[in-house]
């Protein structure tokens, strides 16, 4: 594998929990195999999550037109240094890997404030100010990158399989995969996911299937959704009628 730039962002607020030993271990593999590797260990860093009016410079008091605001101050380069220092390190890499323990179905709240405040109009989306084009899915500025997701879980195997209760993993994670990765032009993995975590008893067989994953990175076949602009959906982004007629779900935007 060609030596690349791998950006990892962690949340979890302890280093010594399974987590914590995943992405020290992690890292370690990635740089032993040459890759360039940034971190962003959210917690560590004491990120804030909250998109405020601070980051678009509105003196309090002011109405703050969220997208419209932090969109003005990313094209005059006035975000707030934490934001920008984050922005540079996603630019620089190639791939991309979140890694966090799912709560309640979700990111923890400080990753999903990572996104929130980097992932504003006029750099992950949007139009391009100059030629006015949509940025977005096989548009999207950061095609060319990967993404992976890595994530610890309560759920049983087969509870994120086919037919489990909590629903199978790429649908689960739909809104990242497909809402944050593909929308923004990254290629999207199919995520790793470790279930019954609390209950894992063979580190060093977690931690090769992790390692297998990171391998890979830039080799395996991304998940293959739907691109956007090829007439495949309506101007109302709705799948047309020739295409799976008479299915519905989140199945459907996958090319077979």
């Amino acid at each position: 594998m060609d030596k690349q730039t791998i950006l990892w962002v962690s949340a979890h607020p302890e280093p010594e929990s399974l987590n914590g030993s995943l992405r020290r271990d992690g890292l370690a593999h990635l740089t032993s195999a040459g890759h360039t590797v940034l971190e962003s260990d959210l917690y560590a860093m004491e990120w804030n999550p909250v998109v405020s009016q601070e980051d678009a410079g509105i003196a309090e008091g002011e109405r703050f037109r969220v997208t419209e605001d932090v969109r003005q101050a990313y094209l005059d380069n006035t975000l707030p240094d934490d934001v920008r220092a984050e922005q540079a390190k996603l630019l620089s890499a190639d791939a991309l890997v979140i890694q966090f323990p799912l709560w309640w179905y979700g990111m923890p709240a400080i990753l999903k404030g990572w996104f929130d405040r980097l992932f504003i109009s006029g750099f992950a989306f949007g139009k391009d100010p100059e030629t006015g084009q949509r940025l977005r899915f096989e548009q999207g500025p950061f095609r060319g990158k990967r993404a992976l997701a890595a994530l610890t879980l309560g759920d049983r195997p087969a509870s994120i399989g086919p037919r489990g209760k909590s629903g199978e993993i790429t649908e689960l994670l739909f809104g990242l995969l497909h809402g944050t990765f593909t929308y923004t032009g990254m290629s999207a993995l199919r995520p790793w996911a470790l279930p019954s975590a609390d209950f894992t008893e063979d580190y060093d067989a977690v931690l090769s299937s992790l390692t297998g994953r990171l391998d890979s990175l830039f080799t395996e076949t991304p998940i293959p959704y739907r691109p956007q602009f090829t007439g495949q959906y309506t101007d109302q982004w709705e799948l047309v009628p020739e295409l799976a007629p008479g299915e519905s779900g989140l199945s459907i935007h996958l090319e077979s």
